[in-house]
């Protein structure tokens, strides 16, 4: 989809979350990949941090992100999957005002590109919640490159067209 160059790039501040019980920063190959790709689009990276596997943990981070003004959108990777440990999506759904379903469509259907049938047990999701973004990747470098490559680096490039994310971000609060 074409980036209209006539308009200026607005940079979102986007926070990154990883989901695991396994890993530290050191080991976080997802959560470096999403970095390196938002801050080589020109996004400036709010924050960032790992957490267990833990719906309340994920749940408190995500509301802690949502009501700081600094920041834009919270980018997760990890949790996403179908086993008993995965609840990012159950974390997502409690603080989610509206689910934005269209997210986790695409995001399968460009993962099958890759991945084949595997995408299936992809829990991929989104949402708005008080005007901030929150988008919920699997924990593979390989789905934080779909994810991001595929979805978001158009969706939260202002100049992408016909329409993008961050055109609406003045408008996510209104009732």
């Amino acid at each position: 989809m074409p980036i209209d160059e006539s308009l200026t790039f607005q940079p979102v501040r986007i926070a990154v979350l990883t989901v695991s019980d396994t890993r530290g920063l050191a080991e976080d190959r997802s959560g470096d990949t999403l970095v390196a790709r938002l801050e080589g689009a020109g996004h400036v990276l709010a924050a960032r941090e790992i957490v267990r596997d833990d719906v309340d943990l994920i749940v408190g981070t995500l509301h802690r992100w949502i009501d700081d003004e600094q920041i834009d959108c919270v980018i997760t990777t990890g949790g996403t999957g179908v086993t008993g440990r995965d609840v990012t999506p159950e974390a997502i759904e409690r603080v989610a005002d509206k689910m934005i379903p269209g997210f986790g469509e695409l995001f399968r259907w460009l993962s099958f590109q890759s991945i084949g049938t595997s995408t299936v047990q992809s829990r991929a999701c989104a949402c708005v919640t008080r005007g901030t973004y929150i988008f919920a990747l699997p924990g593979s470098t390989g789905a934080v490159k779909d994810g991001w490559d595929g979805i978001l680096a158009s969706q939260l490039d202002s100049r992408h067209r016909p329409c993008n994310f961050v055109e609406l971000m003045p408008r996510l609060r209104e009732r």
